[in-house]
């Protein structure tokens, strides 16, 4: 409502409080931004968007000329503003279930499940980044390395729990880079097998980070004879929830249904939090099992560090208003704050970010790790009038935490003296 502002100051520390008191179960849900992060003036290598890697997914496949016309004729179908590889994807999975012996686009049945199996495998080829990191050697380059050194210097009572949606090895590299041990749900050594026992039990490791791919894994394999899920060498046929119409259903069924039943056991867990960074709530099978746990547990909060920034013609905007659909789910659920760049939605009030008082330069010096400053406002908007002296400051800003290298910045400034060290964020 108009009028309403949060202080970003106070805000920000009382989550710094709950991040380092020992007393409280902290976890995290990582989306598909925590892949697209990068430190300035360093080559990072990322996971693209989901725009450009449509784009490049749609060029790959349309070389082939028996693809080229039909590709055209969906992304028409599609519409410009709805079109994406998610939305493709569902398309084609779609007309292949319900054609028959005719043709839909100029192509048949087998020619649709064909070009299925070549998107996933192009939507695979994107995400194994790991290649070129490890080819590189651009390991220190890597935000996940930074947020895993975090973890194995916060001292606490209940280790970390991440879930992510994503299919890549960049929360395995960072965790591993800094010899951190950690359990994600796999048992074995020859084949590693999926143990959903182990998920089911919230104290099974007691003292070992958890690492929850809720969506797969490169290299996850369904073993024909054994029922079983392996962990093996990444292929194309890697089970994963691919992003169509079909994941619903597919995260219905094992192993994801052991994952999706973690995070919601995990929420309804005494003094917990849970922290959102990279998801932008578009999935609803995830969305419905934190609502439930959190309608469950009074005393659980899930705060979510939103981006929502976009340019458009060089203008900047902001898509968290008022009547978007995580502030309504906000509004309905006290126990859920909402984090964007201009806007938060806290105690289920939706306001504008705002600084109280003008912070003095020992406190600048803090606040710049989580929140720009807008520059002074000159109430004097007359031309060619002296301007001194008719600046006044407005205090809101940015908030910059929903960017995964500075929410990574952020926390490792609370475990060490970052003076000196490279400003690469």
């Amino acid at each position: 409502m108009r009028g309403i502002t949060h202080d970003p100051l106070e805000s920000v520390r009382g989550l710094q409080q709950l991040l380092i008191s020992d007393k409280k179960r902290i976890g995290f849900l990582f989306g598909a931004g925590t892949s697209l992060a990068k430190k300035k003036n360093c080559n990072t290598k990322t996971i693209p968007a989901i725009g450009e890697m449509t784009k490049i997914i749609e060029d790959k496949l349309s070389a082939n000329p028996a693809y080229k016309e039909a590709i055209k004729q969906i992304k028409e179908e599609i519409e410009e503003n709805h079109y994406n590889v998610e939305s493709f994807l569902s398309n084609i999975e779609s007309k292949a279930s319900i054609i028959g012996n005719g043709k839909l686009n100029g192509l048949t049945k087998d020619d649709f499940s064909q070009l299925i199996l070549e998107t996933k495998k192009e939507i695979i080829e994107i995400v194994s980044i790991h290649k070129e990191i490890l080819k590189d050697n651009c390991l220190g380059d890597l935000i996940h390395i930074d947020f895993a050194e975090w973890i194995g210097r916060a001292n606490r009572r209940y280790p970390i729990e991440i879930f992510t949606t994503n299919y890549d090895f960049l929360f395995e590299i960072g965790l591993e880079k800094k010899a951190i041990p950690y359990y994600d749900g796999f048992t074995g050594s020859f084949e590693p097998f999926f143990n959903s026992d182990s998920v089911e039990k919230l104290d099974f490791l007691p003292n070992q980070t958890k690492l929850w791919k809720i969506h797969g894994s490169l290299g996850w394999k369904l073993d024909d004879k054994s029922k079983r899920v392996l962990r093996k060498e990444p292929t194309k046929e890697d089970i994963l929830i691919y992003p169509s119409i079909l994941k619903y259903n597919n995260s219905r069924k094992q192993p994801y249904i052991a994952l999706m039943d973690r995070l919601s056991n995990y929420i309804k867990q005494p003094d917990t939090i849970l922290i959102v960074c990279g998801y932008s709530f578009g999935d609803e099978h995830i969305n419905e099992r934190i609502l439930t746990a959190l309608k469950s547990n009074v005393l659980a909060h899930v705060y979510v560090f939103y981006y929502d920034k976009y340019w458009d013609n060089k203008e900047r905007g902001y898509t968290l208003t008022e009547d978007s659909y995580i502030v309504n789910l906000a509004k309905e659920n006290s126990n859920l704050s909402v984090f964007g760049c201009r806007n938060a939605i806290i105690g289920s009030q939706y306001g504008l970010w705002k600084l109280k008082k003008e912070p003095d330069k020992e406190d600048t010096i803090n606040i710049n790790l989580y929140f720009d400053e807008d520059g002074p406002v000159n109430e004097n908007e007359e031309k060619n009038v002296e301007n001194l002296g008719t600046e006044k400051y407005s205090g809101e800003g940015e908030l910059i935490l929903a960017d995964f290298a500075s929410f990574t910045k952020f926390i490792k400034s609370m475990i060490c003296n970052t003076k000196g060290e490279s400003n690469d964020y």
